[in-house]
């Protein structure tokens, strides 16, 4: 098995003066901003809730949004996170069947979420909330259509990783690439467990 773990030399390359991988401290960077941006995005809506209770084309969550799916799409991508780590755990010990198995469920347990939401988008649409239906549906389907969209980004970033570790097996950066791939992937996952318990739950 070919080794796929992070050489010194590569990390001495890419190191920062904090001693953390430049490529690591740029996503967490980015996973910074976009923490700001899903925070914006949820207050909005707990900042427009009251003002669409008031509205003449008010219409009440609790009569739209179904609470069982949403619970099968969060332990969905509470599953995904689990195999993203296994997927990480194999990188590092130079296991590439084991790194298919585990990266290869992490995206089709993403694309599943994704179909999972589109249904959940149809459904909605078809009892009548709709992205300028109301102050509600306006402000729900930008949060959770952003979010999907991040999920989808994310499954794009996965398989790209994964053909980059196809091709080049022996690349010493390899199991950093898994790393920075999967700190994303908990990122997005982690938003959506915040999505879940304040917009669907509370």
């Amino acid at each position: 098995m070919s080794d796929l773990t992070t050489s010194p030399h590569t990390a001495t390359t890419h190191a920062t003066s904090l001693g953390v991988d430049s490529r690591k401290l740029g996503v967490w960077a980015f996973i910074g901003s976009e923490t700001l941006f899903f925070a914006t995005l949820i207050t909005t809506y707990f900042v427009f809730a009251p003002v669409n209770r008031a509205r003449s084309d008010f219409q009440d969550p609790r009569a739209f949004l179904d609470i069982e799916l949403t619970t099968v799409l969060a332990s969905i991508l509470l599953a995904s996170s689990l195999t993203m780590v296994l997927a990480l755990a194999a990188s590092r010990r130079g296991d590439r069947r084991h790194f298919t198995l585990w990266l290869l469920a992490t995206v089709g347990l993403g694309l599943a979420f994704i179909g999972g939401q589109a249904y959940e988008f149809s459904h909605l649409y078809h009892e009548g909330l709709t992205l300028s239906s109301s102050l509600f549906g306006t402000t729900f389907f930008v949060l959770t259509g952003f979010h999907g969209t991040h999920v989808a980004i994310g499954v794009i970033w996965l398989l790209s990783t994964f053909f980059k570790v196809r091709s080049y097996p022996d690349s010493p950066e390899n199991a950093m690439d898994v790393e920075i791939a999967g700190l994303y992937w908990h990122f997005v996952d982690l938003v959506w467990v915040a999505i879940f318990v304040l917009i669907y739950l509370i």
